[in-house]
């Protein structure tokens, strides 16, 4: 098992222990909880509510996000958290957004890093403010210049060269990687894995206006119709993979489509063959351990990781293990 294997393993087995105690404490009640070392284990949490900002990337429509969303009101019930949850596509405007919890006072801040220079110094401002921050899904690789404390999220690299290489596997001879927002750096990672483990032949990137699914559905069909020869398209997106799929109806095209990430429709297209793949990175989880870390943070003084990254992915989704997958996609937490 890989360093941050270990690492999720340590976490869940941590939680589990905590649900075990308090569930099996021959005590109970009162003294139980006395015994829970201030309020910091078992059940719902005890200690003081806190305010939490979750401060995101995501655009409007994206559904992934509500994933991400239901992982982080899950830890804000547990740990007695008010989660603010606030979101622009615009790195600008995110920064401001981070600048607004700072102004309110938060007890904590958890934000991606997109487009790390122009978030950075706004996280800078939230930490010399006595802000504990953590950061996930995006800036895996500049998150810890930023001074957060954790990450939480999957390699994008190493996601987009597990692509590539399955892409090569399955035989593919021609792929277009497909980017919905440009400047991105965690999208622009995972092309860049793509195509560094692709060695069927050509590859291809194209950008598309991810806030504007209609012209996703017809930029790709037109670049299907001007290079006939794409077999394989490689979407970095739940809702653009199922844009893609009806693209290449509209093209006439015989190409085959995999994509990142998930939603509740993507394992129905597995298990129809619409789509061969789907490389999940666990958003449930990573709103999650976003907000429990901060609380175990304020409450008990923990840091997560290690001072380095807590992977929660990639993790290869077929037709050989979809339907463990597709249950808990079904549900909205996958």
């Amino acid at each position: 098992m890989s360093r941050q294997g270990r690492r999720l393993a340590t976490i869940a087995l941590a939680a589990g222990l905590v649900v075990a105690v308090a569930g099996c404490s021959s005590t109970g009640g009162k003294k139980s909880e006395q015994n829970s070392g201030g309020g910091v284990a078992g059940g719902k949490a005890s200690t003081p509510q806190i305010t939490i900002a979750m401060i995101t990337h995501a655009a409007p429509g994206d559904t992934f996000w509500d994933i991400i969303r239901k992982g982080a009101q899950a830890a804000s019930a547990k740990d007695n958290v008010t989660l603010k949850y606030s979101s622009d596509p615009d790195s600008g405007k995110q920064a401001t957004l981070i600048q607004s919890a700072i102004d309110s006072k938060v007890d904590g801040i958890a934000v991606t890093l997109p487009d790390p220079p122009a978030i950075e110094p706004a996280v800078k401002k939230a930490i010399a403010a006595g802000i504990p921050v953590v950061a996930f899904n995006a800036g895996i690789g500049a998150y810890q210049a930023s001074g957060a404390l954790s990450y939480f999220g999957s390699d994008e690299t190493l996601a987009g060269k597990t692509g590539g290489k399955q892409a090569t596997d399955d035989g593919f001879k021609h792929v277009l990687c497909v980017i919905q927002f440009q400047g991105q750096v965690q999208l622009e990672a995972r092309c860049d894995g793509v195509k560094s483990t692709f060695t069927g032949g050509a590859y291809d990137k194209i950008y598309v206006n991810g806030s504007d699914l209609p012209s996703v559905r017809s930029t790709i069909s037109a670049k299907l119709k001007q290079d006939p020869g794409i077999d394989f398209i490689v979407t970095l997106g739940a809702p653009i993979a199922l844009n893609a799929i009806d693209a290449v109806k509209d093209a006439g095209s015989k190409a085959k489509v995999g994509t990142f990430d998930f939603n509740p429709q993507i394992p129905p297209k597995i298990k129809s063959g619409d789509l061969q793949w789907a490389i999940d990175q666990q958003p449930w989880l990573q709103g999650y351990e976003a907000i429990d870390s901060l609380w175990l943070y304020k409450a008990n003084g923990n840091i997560l990781g290690g001072g380095q990254a807590t992977l929660t992915g990639p993790y290869l989704v077929n037709k050989g293990n979809v339907d463990l997958v597709g249950k808990f996609a079904a549900g909205g937490t996958r």
